[in-house]
């Protein structure tokens, strides 16, 4: 499984939307439940589900879901 299969995952499972299709110029103003709330709740299932860890600053720094999956891939062993 890629990294966009298993984001898209962690992202239709925290905002229960089976339907979410996730692409990398994607933001939270493009889902209705994506508030600070689940921001914070999407990070820490995306730390859980690839057994990363994003520092403070990365958190809030993401433009798009391009952004953070950039940063995702960074992390991943090789």
């Amino acid at each position: 499984m890629n990294t966009t299969d298993k984001l898209t995952e962690v992202f239709r499972e925290v905002f229960d939307d089976d339907t979410l299709v996730i692409h990398d110029e994607m933001t939270a103003d493009d889902v209705d439940a994506w508030d600070s709330l689940s921001h914070v709740n999407l990070m820490i299932a995306i730390e859980i589900a690839f057994d990363i860890s994003f520092k403070q600053n990365e958190i809030q720094s993401f433009a798009n879901v391009g952004e953070l999956k950039k940063n995702i891939e960074e992390k991943l062993p090789e």
